[in-house]
């Protein structure tokens, strides 16, 4: 039996799992909607309206066209997917809970009244406000969208001037902002009875430890935990340098993060479908504090566990949106450890040179159990993405070893392989690499 999947906003991660030749037989692949990060693509963003477009599937895609709907998108997925799978009569988790979720003002609100000890601080600024005395907490603290996407403008602030200076945009950011948040602005008030519009901001106490990524997933309620991912930061920055699995934390600390996620997604009502939950993990008090949660699978995770584990996270996800029972496995995968690697730029000069997609292709051939994206943007793009961002990602690597030595050479060697990094890009150093692994520290 052809199971037909109907895969929205699909990113480069679920193309290249999709086209596996494991799923050929097995399932056929319907996509819709718009890469946010893909020119031209995106300029779809500027007209698209998230009820029309529900409306548009649902109407397509009647009549037991499809036997599931699945999403790894952040931005739009998790709330249209829930609609349309409703509509459909397919496996889906409730839309009021996706928005709560979503809603990091509303979230906190959820957090505190679930688990109130694995919460930060907080409160709301409005977009239009005046002053210092408009300012919630004291400095210093991360300021966010209440509705974004992938860390976009989430940034540590030190002063009200700092807040003022990331917080001034231009008309064509102002605009970009608008469109992005305007989708889910439109299913709120038509699916909810939240008020505070999702165009402010959030300020969130600065939580202390070691930040790490817990998977799992949700079947008619019940939560189950896939594992832990260590999410390591560029020394001295806030920006991932990779996602290691499994994680280095004792058994402890992994089952209190386990307990804190189920108490969480259970009392949040996230009842079908895959997730992840960000937080902060003080080895030293055992204190556990919740970032965000984020109602959907991470592409950039799919084959960490395979490669450990040996089950694939689109399975857990295609099984779960088809109403099955997924089959997990606990480290029967063919490596000790995985790593998802984030090259990243600085400067905001750029790449050293353009390279070419069968410059790319030929450095993914040469290396083929490695799963290579590069990230080409310059001009306008670029210093966008550096503004909102901090920092240019410009290429990832996914890959598996033996030992965390092995998994690390591996990757210096992948380095050495790339011609077109920045002119401010160093080389790893093995041992360093080792020696904070070793530590915890970023």
């Amino acid at each position: 039996m052809t199971r037909r999947i109907l895969v929205l906003f699909p990113d480069e991660w679920d193309r290249a799992v999709a086209r596996d030749g494991r799923y050929r037989d097995r399932y056929e692949f319907f996509f819709e909607g718009f890469d946010l990060f893909s020119f031209p693509d995106n300029a779809r963003l500027f007209w698209f309206d998230a009820l029309a477009f529900v409306d548009r599937i649902v109407a397509g895609y009647s009549g037991g066209r499809i036997d599931g709907v699945v999403t790894s998108d952040e931005q739009f997925g998790p709330f249209l997917a829930s609609l349309i799978a409703k509509r459909l009569g397919l496996p889906h988790t409730p839309v009021e809970a996706i928005l709560t979720i979503q809603h990091k003002y509303y979230a906190r609100q959820a957090f505190e009244r679930i688990a109130p000890e694995a919460n930060a601080r907080f409160g709301l600024i409005r977009r239009d406000y005046a002053g210092p005395e408009d300012v919630p907490l004291p400095y210093p603290f991360y300021v966010k969208p209440v509705k974004a996407a992938y860390s976009v403008l989430a940034r540590r602030v030190d002063s009200f001037e700092d807040f003022r200076k990331h917080t001034h945009f231009g008309w064509f950011e102002r605009a970009i902002i608008e469109r992005l948040v305007r989708p889910f602005d439109q299913v709120m008030k038509a699916h909810s009875d939240m008020t505070e519009e999702p165009f402010s901001m959030i300020a969130e106490e600065i939580l202390p430890g070691r930040q790490v990524t817990a998977n799992g997933y949700a079947r008619n309620g019940r939560v189950t935990m896939l594992g832990t991912v260590d999410s390591i930061m560029y020394p001295g920055t806030d920006h991932f340098q990779r996602f290691q699995y499994p994680s280095a934390l004792p058994a402890s600390l992994l089952e209190r993060i386990d307990d804190v996620a189920v108490r969480l997604l259970e009392g949040l009502g996230f009842s079908q479908g895959v997730f992840n939950i960000e937080m902060r993990v003080d080895p030293a008090s055992g204190s556990v504090r919740v970032i965000e949660i984020n109602p959907r699978a991470a592409g950039q995770f799919y084959d960490l566990f395979e490669r450990v584990d040996g089950f694939c996270l689109f399975d857990v996800l295609l099984d779960l949106e088809c109403g099955l029972e997924p089959v997990v496995r606990h480290r029967e995968g063919r490596d000790s450890h995985a790593a998802s690697f984030v090259l990243r730029d600085f400067s905001g000069e750029g790449l050293s040179r353009w390279p070419s997609a069968r410059e790319i292709e030929e450095l993914q051939s040469r290396n083929p159990d490695v799963h290579v994206m590069v990230y080409r943007k310059r001009g306008a793009d670029l210093a966008r993405e550096m503004k909102w961002l901090g920092s240019y990602r410009y290429g990832i690597f996914n890959l598996g070893a033996t030992s965390l030595e092995a998994l690390f050479r591996r990757f210096q060697k992948l380095c050495g392989d790339v011609t077109f990094h920045p002119r401010s890009h160093r080389e790893p150093c093995v041992e360093t690499l080792l020696a904070q692994a070793a530590s915890g520290d970023d």
